[in-house]
């Protein structure tokens, strides 16, 4: 028996504050799973008409699945948030696109008609859990992976300086720079207000505070200062701490539903999801991913990138933000992409960055009812790249 495909749509985006990894971070005393708690809790508030036994599955994307972000964190965090046992959860990983492809995973099967309503999102505490941890590697997978810098992620970011020098180094520095600029005027304008879900937390010297706060954007930065700092990856290379995104903890949680169930509730829905790919490439240069993922996105959806009015694109380095939109026949500063910033000032908790996007992009939905479509694409560790087209349900 065959069957048409639900047309699948965003309710709401939330998340916390992006804290910086380690002793110094706003969240150096608190667990990964006490991220999330806050997000659901603060999804139903938000969303009256939505309760939590309506909600069909709970997918949370993650990256190193040990110790607090062990055990099917996906499953435990509902009944942490008090909604009782009856609601499953998972966790998935697909490095730093496993919020996105909860996300994507999560359109699929209301698209399909197995649920009506979940909760799709990405955490990622780095400050506890680093990189790489309790990791063993095949053997030979330096070999098939084309040699060890697809293994660190900064060398993948040398790796496209060097085979494409037309993206240099100060033009890195100047991309990073505006991305500071951007994100200082979107916070100082209360872009994040909305968004934000604030929490009680404990710092490293015991005093407590409240993290409503993006911790890591430097607004004073300038292409003068980013001229001399350190390139820790390559001698006398083109990655630096001021032209890449950072190690850093935090968690976003998108709510997904039917637009027929929406109808039914008499929810007015953001955005509607059209499309999704993912592709891959060499893993040496995986930043370079979302160029091949949006371009089978834009087939699958029958757009094109002129069509495209707000771009949210993950900033894990500047140079291969500056490749993708170049290969996408944009300007490094075109306007539509990343308005508000992106990674390179707000951080990059790996699997919590790929729900943010949404989140940005929902927002952004919000403020400009005259755009129609916008894409949220994300480079991913091992050569991979994740993009999703959405339309604003909130136009003119």
């Amino acid at each position: 028996m065959g069957r048409e495909l639900n047309n699948v749509v965003v309710i709401d985006a939330v998340r916390t504050a992006f804290g910086r990894a380690g002793e110094k971070g706003i969240f150096w005393k608190t667990r990964a799973d006490d991220l999330i708690v806050p997000l659901l809790k603060a999804l139903i508030k938000r969303n009256p008409k939505i309760t939590p036994d309506m909600i069909e599955d709970n997918i949370w994307g993650v990256t190193n699945q040990v110790k607090e972000q062990g055990g099917t964190i996906g499953r435990v965090v509902s009944m942490l948030a008090d909604w009782g046992y009856e609601i499953p959860g998972c966790s998935i990983d697909r490095m730093c696109a496993g919020g996105l492809t909860a996300v994507g995973f999560g359109t699929s099967y209301i698209a399909s008609g197995m649920a009506d309503c979940l909760i799709a999102g990405g955490v990622e505490h780095m400050g506890h859990l680093i990189m790489g941890f309790m990791r063993d590697p095949h053997p030979r997978s330096e070999e098939v992976m084309g040699g060890p810098s697809a293994f660190n992620m900064g060398m993948t970011a040398e790796n496209i300086h060097e085979r494409f020098p037309e993206f240099t180094k100060e033009m890195a520095d100047r991309y990073a720079a505006k991305c500071q600029l951007k994100a200082d005027e979107a916070i100082k304008a209360g872009k994040m207000k909305d968004m934000i879900i604030s929490l009680e937390v404990e710092l490293a010297d015991g005093t407590r505070m409240v993290a409503d706060k993006d911790q890591p954007p430097r607004p004073n930065t300038t292409i003068e200062a980013l001229k001399d700092l350190k390139t820790p990856f390559r001698e006398n290379g083109n990655v630096t701490a001021g032209n890449a995104s950072g190690l850093n903890d935090g968690a976003c949680a998108v709510i997904l539903m039917s637009e027929e169930k929406t109808k039914e509730l008499g929810i007015k829905p953001v955005m509607r999801w059209i499309a999704s790919a993912v592709a891959a490439v060499d893993p040496t240069v995986m930043g370079i991913a979302p160029v091949p993922a949006t371009q089978k996105a834009l087939k699958k959806a029958g757009l094109t990138m002129d069509d495209m009015d707000i771009v949210e694109l993950n900033e894990a380095f500047a140079v291969q933000a500056l490749y993708c939109l170049d290969r996408l026949g944009m300007k490094w500063d075109d306007p539509r992409v990343n308005r508000w910033g992106g990674s390179i000032a707000y951080g990059h908790p790996l699997a919590a960055s790929g729900p943010r996007l949404v989140a940005f992009l929902a927002g952004l939905f919000k403020e400009h009812p005259d755009a129609k479509y916008g894409l949220s694409t994300m480079c991913v560790g091992r050569g991979q790249g994740y993009s999703m087209i959405w339309e604003n349900l909130l136009g003119k």
